[in-house]
């Protein structure tokens, strides 16, 4: 019976590792590290309620801690520093592709959101779940989770408007 609980748990965790690592990385604003954290948490949890929800919806679950953990480690510590070992070298001018950079300015730009906020857009637009589904994982009213994905986007395109150019 045990033996059964972890194939099924472990099944899960090693098909759906890289989704809810991407959606941990971009609900904590990029930091690979605070989205292991995260989502380390998220799975011990899941471990523990595997047998009632196996069958339901674990991953629902699972988005649900980790949109909720997310916006309580953004309220109790400080992240403003990521210390590395070694100072990268800067990228030569022909070397780095178009969709790297705007992936790395968007991931910046929701890294400014407020954690809520970062989180409903995150989920409503990354994830493309219904507003409903938003506030169930966010723990608020659906007008909530929809008012917090509005400002979150609104927010976005102002911080990504300046390099916006015009075509033609």
């Amino acid at each position: 019976m045990e033996q059964a609980r972890a194939d099924g748990f472990d099944g899960f965790v090693a098909a759906r590792w890289s989704a809810l690592f991407h959606l941990a990385r971009l609900l904590v604003g990029g930091d690979r590290h605070r989205a292991e954290d995260l989502l380390q948490e998220a799975l011990v949890k899941l471990w523990f309620v595997w047998p009632k929800i196996a069958e339901e919806a674990p991953e629902a679950y699972v988005r649900t801690v980790l949109a909720r953990a997310a916006a309580r480690s953004a309220r109790r510590r400080w992240w403003g520093e990521n210390p590395v070992a070694q100072v990268p070298e800067r990228a030569g001018d022909g070397d780095v592709s178009a969709s790297v950079v705007e992936r790395s300015r968007l991931e910046a730009a929701l890294a400014q959101l407020p954690p809520r906020q970062r989180a409903a857009v995150v989920l409503r637009y990354y994830q493309d779940l219904p507003e409903k589904q938003v506030a169930e994982a966010l723990g608020c009213p659906v007008g909530t989770a929809r008012s917090h994905a509005s400002r979150g986007v609104a927010r976005l395109r102002r911080l990504l408007a300046d390099v916006i150019e015009p075509v033609g």
